[in-house]
């Protein structure tokens, strides 16, 4: 991280600068700020619709069909009812909350579709869930490339297994014995991603983890946090093939 650095002081006898342009070691004006703020956030909409829309094609129809859908109802009842221009406007609004509700459905489904079946899906989505979540990917192995994942959170400790159903057992069985001795009285849970029965889904595991108890204190996390990173990560040979690291959300 760079040091700040304290801005030179001002020759004498020279004025202040002039008014809305940043003088040396000033902050941006705030409206540069919120633009270019605004700027990249628009950028990163339309690659998430490029990147989408090259992999499912329905995606624009069902976006506008999304936004003129609630218009063309509102502005028919407008004309019945009365008051259209009050309804042309509802309608906007909700035409443009109904679009990107499905616009963001959208890009998550094709996005879980990309890393599904691929070594690491679950850490893809792991990494990338709302909330206070301390993920570490790959914890535990098999030479089959099977995977465990540890991740702390208000809930406890949880490990997420991927791979076969019996190894990856074993993998929560082996972690779940050294975590046992540092995490004391602490929770801790087991998943296993998969379709099979007593498996959670790729796209049901940020769901199920929003569902877990909140079991600690925030100051707790920190505290096992801290523990675990001291103990060091073993040099784990990563398995061959791309590991997905991001999952676009909504």
């Amino acid at each position: 991280m760079a040091l700040l650095k304290r801005s030179p002081k001002a020759a004498p006898g020279k004025g202040k600068a002039a008014p809305g342009k940043a003088g040396p070691g000033r902050a941006a004006p705030k409206a540069k700020r919120a633009k270019g703020a605004r700027g990249a956030k628009l950028k990163q909409i339309r690659m998430a619709f490029k990147a989408t829309r090259a992999q499912d094609p329905k995606v624009l129809p069902l976006v506008l069909a999304a936004f003129f859908g609630p218009l063309l109802v509102l502005v028919a009842l407008g004309f019945v009812l009365g008051g259209l221009p009050y309804l042309v406007f509802l309608g906007i609004l909700l035409g443009m909350v109904t679009a990107a509700l499905v616009f963001g459905k959208r890009v998550q489904a094709t996005a879980y579709s990309q890393v599904e079946g691929q070594i690491g899906a679950a850490a893809a989505v792991l990494t990338n869930m709302r909330g206070d979540w301390r993920v570490t990917p790959a914890v535990g192995f098999t030479r089959e490339q099977d995977l465990v994942h540890r991740v702390i959170g208000r809930p406890g400790v949880i490990l997420v297994a991927e791979g076969a159903h019996n190894r990856a057992r074993n993998l929560i069985a082996t972690e779940k014995k050294k975590v046992s001795r540092i995490v004391g009285d602490t929770p801790v849970y087991d998943v296993v991603v998969g379709d099979g029965e007593g498996q959670v889904g790729l796209r049901q595991l940020e769901k199920h983890f929003l569902k877990l108890p909140r079991n600690i204190k925030p100051k707790t996390v920190n505290e096992l946090d801290r523990k675990f990173k001291a103990m060091g990560a073993s040099a784990l040979p990563i398995p061959k093939g791309p590991m997905p690291t991001r999952v676009p959300r909504r």
